[in-house]
């Protein structure tokens, strides 16, 4: 990312870092502003900025461009997918998901550990799983919801009056009465 603006922003860039320790402090304040998007989003993200900014984008910028690219997808953002998943009830198949990689990330995740432990542990969890499947999203691979089992439906046909009796006979000598 950082050389994709160096060559396209050249004297911008070489103004707002002028020297090497500063653009390691900068770098590493980027990397964990920007974790919760996959790589392939960063760079998209940065295109976004070169092809529509004749100026160097700031963080701020930067994070707009990589969520503007998860948009366009149909793709919450990171944090908020990880809400959503939280936040949704049983059965979690049966539920309007924003995109099925909110569903896919929360199920990978394994939802009673989601719901049951803190977000300090649990998010990094939702996160990692959520990044791969966005990676297979700007990928080109469409996901979609697994197939819910259903339980078999048979139609139901009334016993003949001498099942009735045989059953009640059953059940009256089960209980005692």
């Amino acid at each position: 990312m950082f050389a994709l603006f160096r060559l396209n922003y050249h004297n911008q860039y070489y103004a707002a870092f002028p020297d090497a320790e500063q653009l390691k402090q900068i770098k590493k304040l980027w990397l964990d502003s920007l974790a919760d998007y996959p790589v392939e989003q960063i760079l998209k993200g940065a295109k976004h900025a070169i092809e529509h900014s004749e100026y160097l984008p700031t963080l701020n910028r930067m994070l707009e461009c990589c969520q503007q690219g998860l948009a366009d997808l149909g793709l919450p953002s990171a944090r908020d997918a990880y809400i959503e998943a939280c936040r949704a009830p049983a059965p979690r198949a049966d539920q309007a998901w924003s995109h099925p990689a909110v569903y896919l990330a929360g199920r990978d995740s394994d939802w009673y550990f989601l719901a049951n432990h803190t977000e300090r542990s649990s998010w990094p969890v939702f996160r990692d799983h959520y990044q791969r499947y966005c990676t297979r999203v700007l990928q080109g691979e469409t996901l979609t919801m697994p197939a819910r089992e259903r339980l078999e439906h048979h139609k139901p046909r009334p016993l003949s009056r001498e099942d009735q009796l045989a059953q009640l006979k059953k059940l009256r000598e089960g209980t005692g009465l």
